[in-house]
């Protein structure tokens, strides 16, 4: 049986900086992919929709209705297959791939993800872009459910950001079709997933 453990971003950074390695972000970038790796609580009873799109807040806004529209609206996609294609690509990794994903965060989650919940992304990104900046990152792949939602509107805040600092070497991207359509590559796709559970995607 699997446990669902989600680690906010935020206290991550903190527990970092309090055991002394504030003054280095590719330490603390390599922390994060760590922390980031996690299993998944699954049953019958507890599986929710998986949808594109988060769930409303309490008041019934949008959960990125407090945030400004991102200008990039239409962020680059790669497809499964070349994402595939960097995850089996020997030698050091320069991209990360980053599960947007929250209470649908269920049936497994790509090797090496980042989960950092959609809903919560936004202040976090200049901090995000320092660490992937200082751990040499060239890509960001963001996926939600579909990479219709949460993933092309991360996808575009980022792409903003990497624009605002001027940057030419890092790109901000979908995967897409998302973890949906990951999952309907089949078994070589699968296969690179944590914590699969094939119930949680018959529905």
């Amino acid at each position: 049986m699997y446990t669902t453990s989600f680690f906010p971003f935020r206290k991550l950074i903190a527990d970092c900086y309090r055991t002394n390695l504030s003054n280095s972000p590719l330490l603390l970038f390599r922390q994060v992919q760590a922390q980031s790796i996690r299993t998944l609580h699954l049953s019958s009873s507890s599986l929710h929709k998986m949808s594109c799109e988060a769930p409303p807040t309490a008041d019934g806004s949008p959960w990125h209705a407090a945030f400004p529209s991102p200008r990039t609206t239409k962020p680059g996609a790669l497809a499964r297959k070349e994402v595939l294609e960097l995850l089996q690509k020997e030698g050091s990794k320069d991209f990360v791939l980053v599960d947007l994903r929250r209470n649908d965060y269920e049936g497994g989650t790509i090797r090496g993800s980042i989960n950092l919940p959609a809903q919560s992304l936004y202040p976090t990104i200049p901090t995000l872009y320092d660490l992937f900046k200082a751990g040499n990152v060239k890509q960001v792949i963001w996926y939600c459910g579909s990479s219709a939602g949460r993933g092309t509107r991360a996808a575009g805040w980022f792409a903003d950001h990497i624009d605002d600092k001027g940057d030419t070497e890092m790109k901000s991207v979908i995967l897409e079709g998302g973890i949906k359509g990951w999952v309907k590559g089949g078994n070589e796709y699968t296969e690179t997933m944590i914590g699969y559970a094939e119930e949680a995607w018959s529905k």
